[in-house]
């Protein structure tokens, strides 16, 4: 069944039609600057193509979830754990339901974490559900990018594998690839070269002029005209459009995104003499202020936390009567069966390097073997973490390996390995652990890695990273007020 898509008019006036199964496979490269029309381009599409075709769009802005109200989408809110993203995928592809990947509330890294999981449970679907998908994926330099540098390595990695899975291996499991980017010299090659349909809008800088042109086959010369195009206009060039570069002007939506253009307006009547007091002076009506930033709670923050729970569970305890006593000798025996398990773990040599999944279940099997019960992930990978920087308690102060722990715990997973290390220099006295012995902390080979995640602990306020004379490296941990000692 052939199905023509209007997206608009081209410049004979005549209308300019989109073979919706032919894009299917071939799929579509979108590109334009800022303000050029594509978030309404995309809209366009997705709104001809709803009646025909399962839809999926990867919203970093939250800007499409206004397709919801008029076409049935689903909205999925991307602040669920990655598991349970794929989970999700994989039932609406069970289920053919279109949806939205709203990613608005999350950092970058974690946009990127989500959208690889949920473009994964799509791609690794069960052969029995491969019916067609239209995937869009809007700022796809975001997800795919050239370079590394502006996200975490992992996320970058994990989000570029996905994208092009689904742009080089997705047509034979039915997923078209619609992505758009606001300059191609941002976007990874080897997704690009993957979409045999353009529609390429207005931008400005020469190098994606030139790779714009490079891709519709037209001359060097002729790249000018990009920056002559109007807001909506687009070339179009692709199988699914047209044999050669045709302009096409988009036509109007029904749906309007919760963002939209800036328009001008008059200032409010203000008098001078009242502006300054309306805006220092705090009403009830301010809004709060949200904080993106992680940061790690001071010692005394954490001590008074610790010290007002212990509060409740003491007269939680007092009010239910417990008569029987902890069994102290029982934990302690457990807890040492633990950690003695933990220890034969890490002295595999591949063990620094594998996933905390796989150990995990290692862990799991010897604990049945000692007829113990396991503790859950979340509690495994805390003690990991402390096996991880090979502290014994003995070396250092209770109350300060405690107090170490305890501000570990509040630090992202694959940095609390790395923390206890330096603290445990710190305590002794002694020098800042080698890059090796970072990384294998942080579980890597790499020691540009580990000195990257020390640059990374420095942005969060976590360390403080200096050089004496000799050029040797000095940490200092302020929430624990103690450095590591000069060579």
């Amino acid at each position: 069944m052939t199905v023509s898509i209007d997206m608009g008019t081209k410049t004979n006036g005549f209308n300019a039609t989109l073979d919706l199964e032919e894009l299917l496979a071939t799929r579509l490269l979108v590109q334009g600057n800022s303000g050029s029309g594509k978030s309404h381009l995309l809209r366009r599409l997705m709104e001809q193509s709803a009646p025909w075709v399962q839809q999926v769009v990867i919203d970093p802005e939250g800007d499409f979830v206004t397709l919801a109200d008029h076409y049935g989408h689903v909205v999925v809110e991307a602040t669920m754990n990655e598991r349970e993203l794929t989970m999700v995928a994989a039932r609406v592809r069970q289920h053919r339901i279109s949806v939205i990947l709203n990613l608005e509330h999350l950092e970058p890294d974690r946009q990127l974490k989500a959208a690889a999981a949920f473009l994964n449970g799509l791609f690794d679907s069960d052969r029995n559900y491969w019916y067609p998908v239209l995937v869009v994926v809007d700022e796809a330099q975001m997800f795919a990018p050239a370079a590394s540098g502006d996200f975490g390595e992992e996320a970058r990695r994990v989000s570029l594998m996905a994208m092009t899975n689904l742009m080089c291996r997705g047509r034979k499991r039915g997923l078209a690839g619609i992505i758009a980017t606001q300059r191609l010299a941002k976007l990874a090659k080897n997704v690009a070269a993957e979409a045999t349909n353009f529609l390429m809008g207005r931008t400005f800088l020469d190098i994606d002029m030139q790779r714009a042109s490079d891709l519709l086959g037209m001359e060097r010369r002729q790249a000018e005209q990009f920056r002559n195009l109007q807001r909506g206009q687009f070339i179009a060039l692709g199988p699914a459009m047209s044999r050669h570069p045709e302009r096409v002007k988009i036509g109007e939506v029904v749906t309007a995104g919760r963002g939209g253009s800036p328009k001008l307006m008059p200032l409010p009547e203000q008098p001078l003499e009242t502006a300054a007091e309306l805006i220092f002076t705090p009403t009830e009506n301010d809004p709060v202020l949200k904080n993106n930033k992680v940061t790690a709670p001071t010692a005394t923050e954490v001590i008074a936390q610790l010290s007002q729970t212990a509060a409740k569970r003491l007269e939680t305890q007092e009010k239910e009567q417990v008569s029987e006593p902890e069994d102290l000798f029982n934990h302690e025996e457990k807890q040492e069966k633990i950690n003695g398990i933990l220890s034969k773990i890490l002295e595999e040599p591949e063990a620094g390097f594998l996933p905390v999944s796989q150990l995990y279940q290692d862990f799991q099997v010897r604990c049945r073997i000692e007829r113990i019960a396991s503790p859950d992930l979340a509690q495994f990978r805390k003690l990991l973490a402390v096996a991880r920087a090979g502290v014994d308690k003995k070396e250092v102060d209770t109350s300060k390996w405690e107090q170490a722990q305890t501000i570990a715990n509040h630090l992202p997973e694959d940095m609390r390995g790395v923390y206890l290390l330096l603290a445990k220099a710190a305590f002794a006295q002694e020098c800042c652990p080698d890059d090796m012995d970072i990384a294998k902390a942080y579980g890597t080979r790499s020691p540009g890695r580990a000195r990257w995640l020390l640059t990374h602990m420095e942005e969060r306020g976590f360390i403080v990273c200096a050089s004496d004379l000799r050029g040797n490296r000095i940490v200092t941990l302020p929430d624990l007020g103690c450095q590591t000692a000069n060579s």
